[in-house]
This record gives C-alpha cells, sequence and structure tokens, in this order.
C-alpha cells in the first residue's frame, strides 16, 4: 500500500469514527466498533509516517491528500 493513500485512509476513517464515538458516547453505550475503527486508523497512520523516509508535515497533508484524489478520481 501507497504510503500517501494509507495517511489519507487513515484521517478519512479517524474522522468519520467521531460521530461514532459521539453517538455511543450519548446513547451510553460502549464505543467497540468505535475503538475499533479508531485503532485501524492509528494503524494507518503509523504505517504511513513510520514507512516514508522524512515523515510527513502538516503543511504537506492537503497537497498529499488532493495528490491521491486526483491518482485515484
Amino acid at each position: 500500500m501507497d504510503t500517501d493513500l494509507a495517511l489519507i485512509l487513515g484521517l478519512v476513517i479517524g474522522g468519520l469514527s467521531i460521530p461514532s464515538i459521539m453517538s455511543a458516547i450519548s446513547d451510553r453505550r460502549s464505543p467497540r466498533a468505535s475503538a475499533l475503527t479508531i485503532l485501524i486508523a492509528c494503524g494507518l497512520l503509523y504505517y504511513a509516517t513510520a514507512t516514508k523516509p522524512g515523515g510527513y508535515q502538516i503543511d504537506q497533508i492537503p497537497n498529499v491528500f488532493f495528490s491521491v484524489l486526483g491518482r485515484y478520481f
């Protein structure tokens, strides 16, 4: 898997799990599925930052995001 794709998937999955966590907490349920998606997102982010030489900087993320979108769409 490409490190840019792993970074973007990790950010998107992590962002989409936030409403699930909030819903579980407001309904007084344990957020099991949300915790699993957070672990998957953290794993993808770790893989992306650990395998790319030099890592990523915050100002590179929008460029990486749109380059991945341009590549697949």
